[in-house]
């Protein structure tokens, strides 16, 4: 018994680290999607359990590591607590909580990120599928206006927060094989950033500067995701492959640095497209380890909400209880 724990223990461990440094290594070459965070909550979320058993009740928490890159060179890691709690055989709540680190040829930023809020609902269980519902909000935890050391407004892709309050809504089926999911974002409120190009045009990184796009007061538009999803799960590894459109329905809003006036942002408007696949290592029936890689397949040209990535990988440690 001994010796087969020994083994079950240094087998856990080698795919942990292999699992982990895969991912780090896998970021010099891949490429992802970002989004304002809908897609990773409640129903719409990727790798979701599925049973056949009724009532069946999950509560989990987890830490993620995600890591992105900009097209502008910005770095982008975040920690992610997250927590998901069975209020009955039905509803399910869960919260996410990230601290993300962003470091740039600007400045380098630092502090939690939005709270993500959600309450689930199974609709419908049967033997073979289910049907989920999520209603939930981002919370902003600041206005999106972190400066730089001589006081510069900095662009969103340096913001820590979107700065808006955001209702999200989103409906899923599943099934031993599939996932489908859709989901829709509306942030009610502009934001409060104040990044202009003229304001940095005495400053040594006026040319870095203006590279990114101007979003003083950005009125980012709504957001519609689908998701659609293949699974092969097995007694200790589970593999799933999928693709996730977000759509942005109409183009973003800016106040206008010369004119004052509200003026859209061309090209912001429109689709992104990724293609994902993501990998899971059971350790036992409470915790797991979860890995996700995207390549970005369309993208929109211009973001001036800073959610744009050239790569995005998570990895993600779960217990189960």
């Amino acid at each position: 018994m001994k010796k087969v724990f020994i083994s079950n223990f240094l087998l856990n461990l080698f795919v942990l680290c292999f699992m982990y440094f895969f991912v780090q290594i896998s970021s010099s070459f891949s490429q992802g999607c970002s989004d304002a965070g809908f897609c990773t909550m409640g129903a719409m979320r990727p790798d979701q359990p599925f049973s056949k058993k009724l009532n069946i009740r999950l509560r989990s928490i987890s830490l993620t590591q995600y890591i992105g890159l900009t097209k502008f060179d910005d770095q982008i890691i975040s920690y992610i607590a997250e927590a998901n709690v069975a209020i009955s055989d039905r509803w399910q709540a869960q919260i996410k909580l990230p601290y993300t680190f962003v470091q740039g040829p600007l400045a380098n930023t630092q502090g939690i990120g939005d709270i993500s809020l959600s309450l689930t609902r199974m609709l419908i269980q049967k033997t073979e599928w289910q049907l989920n519902a999520t209603l939930g909000a981002k919370i902003p935890t600041n206005d999106a206006n972190f400066k730089n050391n001589t006081d510069l407004a900095l662009p969103m892709y340096y913001q820590t927060s979107l700065g808006t309050y955001d209702v999200i809504a989103g409906i899923s089926f599943i099934n031993k094989k599939f996932l489908f999911a859709a989901g829709i974002q509306h942030p009610f409120n502009q934001i409060d950033n104040g990044f202009k190009w003229g304001a940095w045009k005495e400053h040594p990184l006026t040319e870095i500067a203006n590279e990114y796009p101007v979003s003083q007061f950005l009125d980012r538009g709504t957001d519609v995701m689908l998701r659609a999803e293949y699974n092969l799960r097995f007694s200790k590894w589970a593999v799933n492959i999928g693709v996730l459109p977000i759509f942005r329905l109409r183009a973003d809003e800016i106040t206008s640095p010369k004119t004052g006036e509200r003026v859209e942002i061309k090209d912001s408007k429109g689709a992104a497209v990724s293609g994902l696949i993501g990998g899971t290592y059971n350790f036992s029936v409470r915790s797991s380890l979860k890995l996700l890689l995207g390549k970005q397949l369309e993208k929109r040209y211009t973001n001036p909400d800073g959610l744009s990535r050239e790569y995005v990988n998570t990895i993600t440690y779960q217990y189960r209880f």
